[in-house]
């Protein structure tokens, strides 16, 4: 057998693999577009036999100052962009010492969340970007941030979506929020195995101020997903 007609087949596989990923991402948005979904870290822990406690909670009976505070703390342009706030992506992308940020929208989260794996690397971004823009165009913007709100980790031993989060630090669930509390949980996602709102530290308490100045005065934030 030549190395022409192996690299033929392994082509032909490939491509056979792809289309078959790309079958499975439709199924499953339509699937999740009316289902609950669960997260790639989500299985991860139920595979190894780890704690997970994930309580849905809709969007409609969310505190409208915890939609606000989240989408004033992870991604102001949420509203206007359509998955991808490119100006922050080329800010990253121009940044010579690599990929130490993020510049991902609530969107691409939850594409990472449900599809791909964590860590940042430019080929995962390269996967994601694409993804994200049908996920915008597919599901609405209310969809997107209530999967967002119940499949991000809130807690370090497997606390998932807003209500575990809400009930393990403040002891009652996310439909009656305090601005205060609010702008605490947001603060919370990027580590919540480090920062805990129910006993923040002075930085954390620095930040949470900043993140509820900006909900206070930025309340549009949110006009696409509270009605």
């Amino acid at each position: 057998m030549t190395v022409l007609v192996q690299l033929r087949r392994l082509l032909v596989a490939l491509g056979f693999l792809a289309a078959g990923l790309a079958a499975l991402f439709v199924v499953l948005l339509v699937l999740w577009r009316f289902v609950p979904p669960v997260s790639v870290p989500m299985a991860a822990r139920w595979v190894l036999g780890e704690r997970v406690e994930r309580i849905w909670r809709p969007i409609e009976t969310v505190d409208r100052d915890l939609i606000v505070a989240v989408i004033a703390s992870e991604d102001t342009g949420f509203c206007r962009h359509h998955g991808i706030d490119w100006d922050e992506l080329m800010d990253v992308i121009d940044d010579e010492a690599g990929p130490k940020r993020g510049g991902s929208t609530l969107t691409m989260q939850v594409v990472k969340n449900l599809f791909l794996w964590s860590g940042r690397s430019y080929v995962r971004k390269a996967i994601e970007i694409p993804m994200a823009m049908v996920v915008d165009l597919v599901w609405p913007k209310r969809r997107i941030f209530e999967i967002y709100l119940n499949i991000a980790e809130w807690g370090p031993e497997g606390e998932f979506g807003i209500e575990a989060g809400s009930r393990r630090a403040f002891g009652h669930g996310a439909e009656r929020v305090s601005p205060g509390e609010a702008a605490l949980l947001a603060v919370t996602l990027p580590n919540p195995h480090r920062r805990n709102p129910a006993k923040p530290s002075a930085g954390l308490r620095r930040v949470t101020g900043i993140i509820a100045r900006r909900a206070a005065h930025s309340p549009e934030v949110a006009d696409c997903i509270v009605e």
